[in-house]
């Protein structure tokens, strides 16, 4: 692991870790951004300048995992998401058994999908019901970094350094 002297936005300040994406090349730090965005911009723009960017990587630090709450699912959400993938997974069944039949494709599609999407129904508010109340609510998970550092191999730190240069900053959005 090696480390580089790299501060939001910047070229000086804390050293920030960078784990090489091979082991058997030494990766440096040139620079880091607090939006994946940022970092983003600065690759892109070292490809325009064609800098070896096969020899990049962006590397989020500081990771933290949030959960975003959706909803309350009930016993009726529960039914209905059973429902829906139960008539996409008919849907599917009926369109492969629609291929085989010589007439009236449709009705066994439709068949497919209302009978999938019942068992569906059934098998969302069963699966509900065993949670006995615990985790009555929908979310969505992500993984966040704090910032993300630019890096690329050793032997390429410097030309990226007198690059990224040039950069103009990122524009401040308003929060």
């Amino acid at each position: 692991m090696s480390t580089s002297s790299a501060a939001a936005g910047g070229f000086a300040g804390q050293p920030v870790p960078v784990q090489p994406v091979d082991p058997s090349r030494a990766m440096v730090a040139v620079t880091t951004y607090p939006e994946y965005g940022d970092a983003q911009r600065a690759v892109d723009f070292l490809s325009d300048n064609k800098f070896p960017v096969e020899h990049a990587a962006i590397v989020g630090t500081n990771l933290r995992m949030v959960e975003q709450v959706l909803g309350r699912m009930t016993t009726g959400r529960a039914t209905g998401y059973g429902a829906a993938g139960g008539a996409w997974f008919g849907l599917f069944i009926g369109l492969l058994f629609g291929i085989f039949v010589p007439t009236n494709w449709l009705a066994v599609v439709l068949t497919a999908v209302v009978i999938a999407a019942i068992w569906g129904a059934i098998f969302g508010a069963i699966a509900h019901a065993m949670t006995r109340g615990k985790r009555d609510f929908t979310s969505s998970r992500s993984l966040q970094a704090s910032e993300y550092a630019v890096s690329v191999s050793a032997e390429y730190a410097e030309q990226a350094r007198q690059l990224l240069a040039r950069l103009t900053p990122p524009t401040a959005t308003a929060g």
